[in-house]
């Protein structure tokens, strides 16, 4: 059903912004440079490089560290009440740097700002922040900053609609072989633990041939790899008319000669066999699957109104599994959901052994406010949240040793994207399904796909050596 609701930024607004950039780099009491603190998903991570783009525009540098900017901007999320706690005690540290320094500009923007509530609490709670605005407003960063600096006034703008379409931002982008695209925005799912469609707002999908245009020229720009994003990329297109499905984006995608690609997140519901039959058959897309399952339990995915039933879910996984039998599977996971029994959670642990994840991401339930399961009887005690998240975690690392064992003499073509964390000697990267593999080389190769064979598993990744002559 398309969104009558949905609006794109006229181009004529996305100009006034840069046109704005450009009278702001001539201000002289403007900030030099910047620094971006991001929290939460990917999503999150490419609207910073977005966010960045337009204060390079705006004449401005980065910072090497938070303390050094002239202005620093706090992009939050707001998924899970620690990541909320953690940017406002992030944000509440630089009052005391803004002390020392009274030019110093704080920002604060992203979905916790969009929360209802959130602005008006930001303005009682913390005069120290000069500019805060919502996921809607981000095109206008030059527009409220330039505001902040000329007025010295603080500046808060939160839309009451999520519903706009925003194309040709300038965008940072952290790596010149890796980039993030945005496909859609927003989720119509509501889940009834999830306040992402109250703070993104619900689904709006790019225009493919945007999208197609984007990707080209990020494959002649020499990227080797990209994520495409969406809150639920399975749905993409549902919202327009004569809008393209998902699988046949991808399709068009694998044509523009891009080596790599890969996408999150996938809604299990909206897995269809036509997305599993191109990721079979498209040699540019990762074996790489991404498909949260929450819960093993029936109850408590009705709870959740995921929209789905455990068997559902296993047939699925039976079916990505027969056409792509390499493909590497990682999903989301909560324990402790209100009401959750001892049985409940013997369900999800049974199911993540059937399923055999390479990872998860594993969570205890943290309640939103303006959620409906904020609001659901059962809490469960803190104690027996923990337990369940520690034996998950346990029997998780277990299914982890046991897949990457099976990769032990493969071969596996890896994107090498820097040096290993824990031994600068050594190179890492990515190998199709994922995970993350260490290996010797010359640093040169940083940025180039290479044949691994596979040597050696530790609990968190693989090691390999690189195939000489292939």
């Amino acid at each position: 059903m398309r969104n009558e609701t949905t609006v794109r930024i006229p181009p004529e607004e996305i100009l006034y912004q840069r046109e704005l950039s450009k009278q702001f780099s001539l201000l002289k009491n403007r900030p030099r440079t910047y620094f971006i603190v991001t929290y939460g998903c990917q999503m999150n991570a490419h609207d910073s490089e977005k966010l960045a783009g337009m204060l390079e525009e705006m004449g401005m540098t980065l910072a090497p560290a938070k303390e050094q900017a002239d202005f620093v901007l706090h992009n939050t999320c707001c998924i899970r009440d620690n990541a909320e706690r953690k940017a406002l005690g992030n944000v509440t540290w630089l009052k005391e740097i803004k002390k020392e320094r009274p030019d110093l500009l704080i920002g604060v923007c992203g979905c916790m700002v969009q929360e209802p509530g959130m602005a008006e609490k930001i303005l009682r709670q913390y005069p120290f922040v000069d500019v805060a605005f919502g996921t809607g407003n981000i095109h206008r960063l030059p527009e409220l900053l330039s505001k902040a600096v000329e007025s010295r006034r603080r500046v808060v703008a939160v839309p009451d609609e999520q519903s706009t379409l925003i194309e040709g931002l300038p965008i940072q982008r952290e790596s010149s072989f890796q980039a993030y695209v945005t496909i859609m925005y927003g989720c119509n799912n509501f889940c009834s633990y999830c306040i992402v469609p109250y703070v993104r707002g619900r689904e709006r999908s790019r225009a493919a041939d945007d999208i197609v245009r984007e990707v080209e020229g990020l494959q002649e720009k020499g990227v080797k790899e990209i994520m495409l994003l969406g809150q639920n990329v399975n749905s993409y297109g549902n919202d327009m008319e004569n809008g393209i499905s998902f699988p046949k984006l991808l399709h068009r995608l694998g044509q523009t000669g891009i080596p790599r690609i890969r996408f999150m997140t996938s809604h299990p519901k909206d897995l269809s066999d036509a997305l599993i039959e191109e990721m079979a058959v498209n040699p540019a897309l990762c074996h790489h699957l991404h498909l949260p399952v929450q819960s093993g339990s029936n109850r408590i995915l009705t709870a959740m109104n995921r929209r789905y039933t455990r068997e559902q879910y296993l047939e699925k996984v039976k079916k990505i599994r027969a056409a792509v039998p390499d493909i590497g599977l990682t999903t989301d996971l909560i324990v402790a959901f209100p009401g959750e029994t001892e049985e409940d959670f013997l369900d999800t642990m049974a199911l993540a052994r059937e399923v055999c994840y390479d990872s998860a991401f594993t969570f205890i339930y943290s309640p939103r406010i303006g959620t409906k399961a904020a609001d659901l009887p059962g809490r469960i005690d803190p104690a027996i949240a923990s337990e369940r998240i520690e034996k998950l975690i346990a029997l998780q690392d277990e299914m982890t040793q046991k897949n990457f064992a099976t990769l032990i003499g493969a071969r596996e073509t890896v994107l090498v994207t820097g040096h290993a964390k824990r031994d600068e000697r050594q190179l890492t990267g990515k190998c199709s399904r994922n995970i993350s593999v260490n290996f010797e080389g010359n640093p040169d190769n940083i940025g180039k796909i290479l044949p691994i064979k596979i040597t050696a598993a530790s609990k968190t990744t693989l090691r390999g050596e690189i195939l000489e002559g292939e």
